[in-house]
Parts: C-alpha cells; structure tokens; sequence
C-alpha cells in the first residue's frame, strides 16, 4: 500500500511542527507539503531531520500533492481547509477549535458533497478524550461539579474548546443542571467563574502550562476528581496520526476523537 501524503496546514506553528515531525517518523505517512499564512519562504524544514518539503501561503498551490489535509490553526483557517480540500476530493483533519454549529454544518455538507472524510476534534490527547468519557459516565452520581482548565498564556479562546466539551459530557450524563451556588457576598467580580448548565468553569492562563483539566464532582460528604494534563504538545500526536489514518477509510463528518476510539 502506497504511502498517504500528510499537507500541513499552520505549518509554521509549534502545533504544525509537532504534527510534520510525527508524519515523518510513522511508516505509511509521507509528509508533503506545508502551508501557513505566514510563510515568507518557498520551503519548510521538517523537525529533527534534513528534509524539507514546499511550502505556501495558498493551500489551494499544495493541495494536489496531498491524501489528508492536517489543520491547526483557528476556525477561519479551518474554513478555508475544508472548502479548498474536499472540492479535490482530499480528507481533512481539524484541530482548530473555535467552530461554530455554523462551520459543522458547512463541514457536513462539503464531506458528503464530496464523498470525502473530515474529522474534527477539540482534543486529540487520548487521556483528554477518556477523561471526557469518564466525567459524563460520573455525573449522574453527584449535584456539584467544579471544572477548572489551565492552558499557556497564548491560548485565544476561554475556556478552552475541551472544557466546553467535558462540562457538554457531564451535563448530557446527569440530563439535568447541577447546582451551582453563588456567593451571598462576591468581593471580586466573577470570582465564582462561568457557567455551563451548572458545571461552573474556571480558567488560567500561564507559562509552563500545555493543557491541564480538572473535574471535581462534590456530594455529601465525599468528592470525585478526575484530572488529564498535557504535558507537552507531543501528547496529542498518537490521537492525530489515529484520525490521519482513519480519514482515508471513513466518510462524511466525524465530530471527536471518541468516535475513533470506539468509546
């Protein structure tokens, strides 16, 4: 079987360097192309190697040379992804978070349209997704629930796309609201932090931090946390080369690494 030839799309960034590094060390992934709205040359180093491959700042220039499109850029970029690579019959993989219902339905349309995959998911680190998995298997246990996420200090958007997805988990898992109480007298504003159907959300952003989660269920007079840190951003690599593969088997619109994992 022929090898499957990897375009990286956010090239440049340490997410798209991470994911080029990983193609190129995985028998039956060739990496192929790059491309990055902040290119400026014709080329991209691989990571730890002496290759390089082209780049561009128009997917559309690379896009004949690739099986799977892998993005990590924002939802705009993502977009662009899908509606230039499933026109050409080219499967995407989606780690951009910030998509709305909007770019979901758009990106069911373009995979069915097409005939071709795209799988798009808010974490790929497997300890992320079996945490996610596990906080809506608890929740229907407890009435309180406390969600704190940590990410580096240039993470866009808070809270963070899994966040939103385990507080979505704990929420469809209990099939009512938690309680969530607020303080009789608040000396900060918005000390308490968000809320999501109960599951009250509390988000940091520093140096030092990859991605770190935290659930604490509370009842009477017991707790249950469940915890997943992302050490470094190697972590999400054996969830992206799963969904590269998938990708060229499966058809139409997958939401979560969960689906792949059979969860």
């Amino acid at each position: 079987m022929a090898d499957l030839k990897v375009v990286v799309h956010g090239a440049l960034g340490k997410m798209g360097q991470e994911v080029l590094n990983a193609v190129n060390i995985t028998d039956g992934l060739v990496p192929v192309g790059g491309a990055d709205f902040a290119a400026s040359g014709d080329t991209v180093n691989i990571p730890n190697s002496n290759s390089e491959i082209p780049l561009t700042n128009d997917l559309s220039q690379v896009i004949g040379k690739a099986d799977v499109v892998v993005d990590f850029t924002n939802a705009e970029g993502a977009r662009n992804v899908m509606t230039v690579s499933a026109p050409a019959g080219v499967h995407c993989v989606i780690g951009s978070t910030g998509m709305s219902e909007k770019d979901l339905t758009l990106a069911q349309n373009l995979a069915t349209d097409n005939g071709t995959s795209i799988i798009i998911a808010p974490n790929f680190a497997m300890g992320a997704v079996l945490m996610t998995h596990l906080v809506g298997l608890a929740s229907k246990f407890f009435d309180y629930a406390d969600l704190t996420e940590v990410h580096h200090e240039a993470k866009i958007d808070a809270p963070s796309g899994t966040a939103i997805s385990i507080a979505q988990a704990a929420a469809d898992g209990k099939k009512s609201l938690f309680e969530a109480p607020s303080a009789e007298k608040e000396l900060i504003n918005h000390t308490r932090g968000g809320d999501h159907a109960g599951v009250v959300i509390h988000s940091g952003r520093m140096p030092g931090r990859v991605a770190h989660h935290e659930m604490v269920f509370g009842a009477l007079g017991q707790t249950l946390t469940i915890r997943h840190d992302s050490i470094n951003r190697e972590s999400f690599m054996p969830g992206v080369i799963m969904a590269i593969k998938e990708s060229v088997t499966s058809k139409g619109l997958t939401i979560g690494l969960d689906k792949i994992m059979g969860l």
